[in-house]
């Protein structure tokens, strides 16, 4: 059973709401807490509570700048936009703080290799570590084009960097706990107007959201809600995380988290992340069927193509006989693949072929469960598949086994393959 972790992003994503989910969600808050030690930072603390959003509980985290006003405070984030932390206290309860173990507090500027070097501290898996710089790179990169500077030569206020560091790698270390296979976001609800920055007022989304969002395939969905509900480290994590575009068809909810957001909207302002279970006897597989159809090849590069897909991946190939322009007697050719694999069966189709253009479409398939198993023979051992529907089991020998028995015994092809079928 496969288990993925859902983020529905109703009223956007910030770093400070996917953390507060996860941790709702059932990530261990005291690995976070020891992980976040680890990096030797100083001038913050952290908070851990609950509050109301339009009526429903969720999980309330927050980095608390310890050169600001403890409450109603506002902060520059890596983009330079200025963000109210507001509280309502008259929400909240079982509040814990959690400080870092130094006391002063910096003003420098740091460039990513700063950030690098913050990374490298942490005292955590290296998936951990390569998750938390791939969100940092995406910032960068969106950050680089917004302002028309190279990426090495972006700067991270430190008072927001102070608050970025600590979201991204506390997501890194929450998803890394919670061990989901898959990481599957709802389009990210976005409000328009805009917001101050250090350089002026500037539109919503901000520029680097723009960016990421472009840059990674994010779908926004646009709200009347003003203000800014996407930012940058928000989409950074979004971009990062997000393995799959689509939900299964169905699924078992094992266990929700809501993460609140700092403003209030007309609609709960919070994070909602699920784990869902997805049975993988039952769960229909996504797949690609990539098509070209094809009038000048040769019978051998076609099956050299062939050969070529599957033993790169390709789940099948075949060819079907058509007729072109012209009446031209052509092959279209058509491959099944998984999504990760279209680039190497295109990039072969484009070699091993003539065609000079590729069609595809998502489509899915229903899999039975298989698993191979050895049976031994008086001619040697030989290997069969065993498919599993509902109560019944179905014996499929694979085609080398039965060949290479069929030489060496001298018996035809069904016979062996119904000794192979019975053994097995």
């Amino acid at each position: 059973m496969k288990k993925i972790l859902y983020l529905e992003c109703n009223s956007g994503i910030s770093g400070d709401m996917t953390v507060g989910a996860l941790l709702d969600l059932g990530a261990d808050k005291e690995v976070l807490v020891k992980a976040l030690h680890s990096l030797n930072l100083s001038g913050y603390h952290l908070h851990f509570g609950r509050t109301a959003k339009c009526g429903l509980d969720a999980y309330d985290f927050d980095v608390h700048l310890e050169a600001e006003a403890e409450h109603g405070h506002s902060h520059l984030d890596m983009a330079g936009h200025a963000h109210s932390h507001e509280t309502d206290h008259s929400h909240e309860h079982n509040h814990e703080h959690s400080h870092s173990h130094e006391n002063h507090h910096s003003h420098e500027h740091r460039n990513i290799g700063d950030i690098y070097e913050i990374i490298d501290r942490l005292e955590a898996s290296e998936k951990v570590k390569s998750m938390a710089r791939r969100m940092f790179d995406i910032v960068a990169e969106a950050e680089a084009r917004a302002h028309g500077i190279p990426f090495n030569e972006v700067h991270f206020h430190e008072v927001g960097a102070i608050d970025s560091i600590i979201d991204i790698i506390s997501t890194a270390v929450c998803v890394d706990n919670l061990g989901v296979d898959k990481i599957i976001l709802s389009p990210l609800s976005e409000g328009f107007g805009s917001v101050r920055c250090q350089h002026g007022i500037i539109p919503v989304p901000v520029p680097a959201t723009a960016n990421i969002a472009a840059a990674y395939g994010l779908k926004l969905r646009l709200t009347d809600n003003e203000g800014e509900m996407v930012t940058p480290t928000g989409a950074a994590i979004a971009a990062a995380l997000k393995t799959d575009d689509r939900l299964p068809s169905s699924c078992q909810i094992l266990k929700t988290g809501m993460g609140a957001g700092k403003k209030d909207f007309k609609q709960a302002n919070i994070l909602r992340a699920m784990i869902l279970a997805e049975e993988e006897d039952t769960a229909g597989d996504e797949m690609w069927v990539l098509e070209s159809n094809i009038d000048d090849s040769s019978g051998e590069a076609l099956g050299l193509a062939m050969e070529s897909l599957l033993d790169a991946g390709a789940a099948d190939v075949w060819y079907t006989p058509i007729f072109m322009k012209k009446n031209r007697p052509s092959y279209m050719l058509s491959v099944i693949c998984k999504k990760d694999k279209i680039e190497s069966m295109e990039e072969i189709l484009f070699i091993q072929t003539t065609t000079i253009g590729i069609r595809r479409y998502r489509t899915e398939r229903t899999v039975l469960p298989r698993e191979k198993r050895a049976v031994m023979t008086q001619w040697g051992e030989a290997e069969v598949k065993v498919c599993k529907y509902k109560d019944r089991e179905f014996c499929y020998p694979e085609y080398e086994s039965v060949k290479a028995i069929c030489r060496k015994s001298g018996l035809d092809y069904q016979t062996v393959y119904r000794i192979l079928q019975k053994e097995g």
